[in-house]
């Protein structure tokens, strides 16, 4: 960690901040990945169709399908957001302001940003909100 302009700010350093974007870029290749997978299967129609049964049977198929589609499109969305996280923490880490708890001012440990990288809250501040 290296001490910025002002001697109360402390950012990670550079090399860190390195780190951090390789762990955020793979992060976000897997998600886009996960994204597609999810944007795919809502295109496509169930193969074990409902024609030939009756049709008390293919309201209840359909009630299901409708309602795994709407799931997947909730996952989509989640997915979507958690990508729009990611980059937002790029953006962070070009403005060397990543890692530092938007409540408190102080240093997120690495730990947590490991865990969860697109944060912006310390642990501490986290727990903080929560009550």
């Amino acid at each position: 960690m290296e001490a910025g302009s002002n001697a109360l700010f402390t950012r990670y350093s550079d090399k860190d901040l390195e780190e951090f974007k390789s762990l955020i870029l793979s992060k976000i290749e897997i998600a886009r990945g996960e994204l597609e997978t999810l944007s795919s299967s809502l295109g496509t129609t169930n193969p074990n169709g409902t024609d030939d049964t009756g049709s008390a049977y293919s309201q209840l198929e359909d009630g299901s399908a409708t309602l795994e589609k709407e799931s997947v499109h909730q996952l989509a969305a989640r997915q979507r957001k958690f990508i729009e996280q990611l980059e937002a923490a790029l953006v962070r880490i070009a403005n060397k302001t990543y890692g530092i708890c938007r409540e408190t001012g102080q240093l997120i440990a690495k730990e947590r940003l490991m865990a969860v990288p697109h944060t912006t809250l310390s642990i501490q501040a986290k727990l903080r909100q929560s009550q």
